[in-house]
């Protein structure tokens, strides 16, 4: 899965990004001020940063500027300001490209999709799409699908990223506390008891016997294991 930096201020705006790139299979961690932006843009990989203009503590073009001294992650500029200075300004500090507001969300999304395979194939960093196959479960965490004896089943996003955390450390044991900070973040609302729930709803969507699982094991008293 692809992890996306959203840095945006407005949250209307921040909203409707991080939901249409969500549903289109990226993660996205949005930072709504521009110093706290910056840290996070230098701390971590990403595959792509949205970047606005207008920023508390600090704008967008410096956020820019700084990170080309270090890295050349795609950098897309989203931004109101539509005078050519301005375009110019930020395409001439290092970001790949600039959308204007109001935008088009699909628009945003084929751009951001374009860029990041764009920036892959030049550093031969791109990849074929990953598969996690075991017995008769096909797992793609690229695309969100998942296949049970060739047959496509539906899971909704979180339970899909419970299911693909797991299935990707295979024989190790997790509490619910460690799945739901690892799915859900540390700052989502809600209880460890959204774990066992969306546990059962991927147990009746992946397994033959729900009430016997294959591959969810549950370890009494510690957590669960994805068995492979």
């Amino acid at each position: 899965m692809k992890q996306l930096l959203l840095i945006e201020d407005d949250p209307k705006i921040a909203e409707i990004e991080r939901d249409y790139l969500e549903a289109n299979g990226f993660s996205v961690t949005h930072i709504a001020d521009g110093k706290d932006g910056l840290a996070h843009a230098l701390e971590k990989d990403y595959a792509l940063i949205l970047l606005d203009v207008m920023l508390p503590r600090l704008d967008g073009f410096s956020i820019c500027r700084a990170i080309r001294r270090e890295k050349e992650t795609p950098i897309l500029m989203v931004t109101a300001r539509q005078e050519e200075i301005d375009i110019l300004r930020g395409l001439g500090m290092g970001a790949n490209d600039y959308i204007m507001k109001p935008f088009n969300p699909n628009e945003l999304v084929a751009r951001v999709r374009a860029h990041i395979e764009r920036y892959e194939k030049l550093t031969g960093r791109a990849e074929a799409a990953r598969a996690i196959c075991i017995g008769a479960l096909k797992i793609e965490p690229d695309t969100y699908r998942v296949f049970v004896a060739g047959k496509e089943v539906r899971l909704a996003r979180r339970a899909f990223e419970l299911l693909c955390f797991l299935a990707e450390n295979p024989n190790h044991v997790f509490d619910r506390e460690t799945l739901f900070e690892k799915v859900w973040g540390c700052d989502a609302m809600g209880d460890n008891a959204t774990v066992m729930v969306h546990i059962n709803r991927i147990r009746e969507k992946i397994e033959k016997d729900p009430a016997h699982p294959v591959y969810i094991e549950t370890v009494r008293g510690a957590g669960y294991r994805f068995r492979k």
